[in-house]
């Protein structure tokens, strides 16, 4: 059974971002060059969703390292070092998705963890919008 790719928006040349992923669309994340998932969704917030266990599982069939670092509002700290570890052991070759319902709350995990290493908080803010997401409330 094939699966269809889902919308991916690039904030940054190794990271994409996406809205909630089915475990079909985690399969088929490696035709698209992603080798990691970083699922910032927590369990249970709305009925019907898969759960980090059945997206963990898809993630290892499919070859991909997989990372839960829940967020619910705006990203705590260790949800922002989760996302940290992960840019930062990304190699040269790598691509990640990042995702949450909609893909805000990765978008703000990646900027908070991408402003621990330094980066310019309106130049983050710029890539943000550039993928669609505003981050102007976010503290950077």
């Amino acid at each position: 059974m094939t699966h269809q790719l889902p919308l991916l928006r690039p904030i940054s040349a190794r990271v994409q971002l996406a809205g909630q992923l089915t475990p079909g669309q985690v399969s088929a994340l490696p035709e698209a060059g992603i080798t990691c998932l970083v699922n910032h969704r927590p369990d249970h917030e709305q009925p019907g969703q898969p759960d980090a266990a059945e997206i963990a599982r898809a993630a290892v069939e499919a070859g991909l390292k997989v990372v839960h670092a829940p967020v619910r509002g705006l990203p705590d700290a260790a949800a922002v070092a989760a996302t940290r570890a992960v840019l930062d052991g990304l190699g040269p070759d790598d691509r990640a998705v990042f995702f949450c319902r909609s893909g805000m709350r990765s978008a703000a995990a990646w900027a908070m963890a991408e402003r621990l290493a330094g980066e310019d908080p309106e130049a983050l803010r710029r890539a943000a919008l550039d993928a669609g997401y505003d981050l102007g409330r976010v503290p950077l």
